[in-house]
């Protein structure tokens, strides 16, 4: 089986959205997207018990013809939105919006964590929602950490959240627009292991914590994002310190796209 070609790795770098620090991987200007995938932001952030929580973290603001997905590294998000949803994710947990048509939603700490003056980590993907399904009432779901499929390396070291989609006959438990796989992998020793992916499909790989080795290229550093060729469908990886790594991948839609901030629309 062929393994995935490496086409290049980007470095997540700082930039300033509205006053508020995050690194991007996605876009930059070599990469606009991969498609259906259009950003991906990786932010940390310090709250404090002298504000109250509702005062802190993103506040209100709408999002239209795309799906934003938040997967939460570190801490507690506090997610409310238009539709009436109220839901908290903790480390580990998966808030999963489409937006649809449109819908307004915030993005604050828990009050427990500004109580106790901590942080939370999150990262967060914005992938495109097909043209046919761009007006769809919006829709909201939270995975918890305690529901995930989880798939086990051969050597049993290298635990992975079947986060979208389907995987050896493991289906993963969000209601998607497009055909996905979304992997969330993590392990605190040495392991390796081997993904089989649809080489239909579009591929990157994030580095959140730690490195590891990819089979026919070598080490990815730490907050890297990797775009594969459309080759290949072994994706090979060795780790040998404490690693947290996302894995990507989703049909191209090869639809045309006009963006203005926060809304993706077709024309």
């Amino acid at each position: 089986m062929d393994h995935k070609t490496v086409q290049t790795v980007i470095s997540a770098y700082t930039i300033d959205m509205g006053g508020i620090l995050v690194k991007q991987a996605l876009p930059t200007p070599p990469v606009n997207q991969v498609n259906p995938f259009l950003l991906l932001h990786h932010g940390a952030f310090d709250f404090t018990k002298n504000t109250s929580a509702i005062q802190q973290g993103l506040g209100p603001h709408p999002h239209r013809g795309f799906t934003p997905v938040t997967f939460v590294i570190e801490g507690e998000v506090h997610h409310r939105d238009s539709l009436g949803n109220s839901q908290i994710a903790k480390k580990g947990e998966v808030q999963w919006m489409n937006s649809g048509a449109g819908i307004i939603h915030s993005e604050r700490p828990s009050q427990s964590l500004t109580e106790k003056n901590q942080s939370h980590e999150v990262i967060q993907l914005w992938i495109n929602t097909p043209a046919s399904k761009k007006m769809d009432p919006p829709s909201y779901q939270y995975i918890e950490e305690s529901t995930i499929p989880l798939i086990k390396s051969d050597d049993g070291e290298i635990t992975t959240k079947l986060i979208a989609g389907l995987y050896d006959e493991i289906k993963g438990k969000i209601i998607m627009e497009s055909d996905l796989l979304v992997l969330w992998g993590a392990s605190s020793e040495e392991g390796k292991v081997s993904f089989s992916i649809d080489p239909s499909f579009n591929t990157m790989l994030y580095v959140i914590r730690g490195s590891l080795i990819l089979e026919n290229y070598g080490k990815v550093d730490t907050e890297s994002l990797v775009i594969f060729e459309g080759d290949g469908k072994k994706l090979s990886i060795t780790i040998s310190e404490e690693t947290q790594f996302l894995i990507f991948s989703g049909i191209p839609l090869n639809e045309k796209i006009i963006q203005h901030g926060p809304f993706v629309m077709n024309n």
